[in-house]
């Protein structure tokens, strides 16, 4: 008989505010599915940081919950909030032999979801309680939105006023430093290191996709065999500054 696993806290949307209970839960966190492969949720959010950045699957939406602590006591931890059809392709990544518990995990989410379908409101102060919190959470995401549209507008600027830039004027135009910007373009497949002396080269799959190209700078011939030379810079293209601005973005 699989485990079963505790319910947890209501989700949240991508605003960072908590859905109506009396709403559908399509999701699930990254800690439940963490519990169901017996793994550390660290390293589960670390495969499906690689996932996003791939491109394999969305970036989902961040939430908080709560656990107890070595002491006792509890605290809050980030989790993702990851739709059905993603959590397969994470399951199939890193432990396909479970997936059969993650099918009965969705069948016992999916059976809580149409229990609570009925809880409809029964008494006209319940219904306007329920209209107050849909006006609420509707005023809240349109504040976010507000709040997001200059920063957006920003990154779209600074792509269209430069060509392709170097890794170090990419994350300056980010307002990232630039050590901390390449190691996570590297966490994240955008670059690589390459050969003995650890050249940082985009990954094509980036360059395919239009977010990274190279800068070919020719070097003096080898002075053994005569043969030219050339040097590849990595370079962040506009298309690709506007994706890192709202991975970034959404990462803060």
């Amino acid at each position: 008989m699989h485990n079963q696993i505790a319910p947890r806290n209501t989700p949240p949307d991508s605003s960072g505010f908590a859905i109506n209970q009396n709403m559908t839960r399509h999701v699930m966190s990254s800690r439940e599915i963490a519990e169901l492969l017996g793994s550390r949720h660290d390293k589960v959010k670390q495969s499906i940081d690689r996932l996003i950045a791939r491109g394999t699957i969305v970036q989902p939406p961040v939430g908080d919950e709560q656990e107890p602590d070595s002491l006792g006591r509890s605290r809050s931890i980030k989790v993702y909030w990851i739709g059905k059809r993603d959590t397969y392709v994470i399951v199939a990544q890193l432990s396909p032999e479970f997936t059969a518990r993650l099918v009965d995990r969705w069948q016992e989410l999916e059976a809580q979801v149409e229990t609570a379908a009925f809880a409809i409101p029964q008494t006209k102060a319940e219904a306007l309680r329920l209209a107050a919190d849909l006006e609420e959470q509707n005023e809240r995401l349109h504040l976010v939105i507000l709040k997001q549209a200059p920063k957006v507008a920003a990154i779209e600027r600074l792509a269209a006023a430069h060509g392709a830039v170097c890794l170090t004027d990419a994350a300056k135009l980010l307002q990232v430093t630039p050590r901390r910007f390449i190691a996570w373009l590297i966490d994240r497949d955008w670059i690589y290191q390459r050969g003995k002396k650890k050249r940082l080269t985009a990954d094509q799959k980036r360059i395919d996709q239009g977010f990274m190209t190279h800068k070919f700078t020719e070097l003096k011939p080898d002075e053994l065999t005569g043969e030219p030379r050339a040097v590849a810079q990595p370079l962040v293209t506009p298309k690709g500054l506007t994706r890192l601005g709202e991975m970034l973005q959404e990462a803060l």
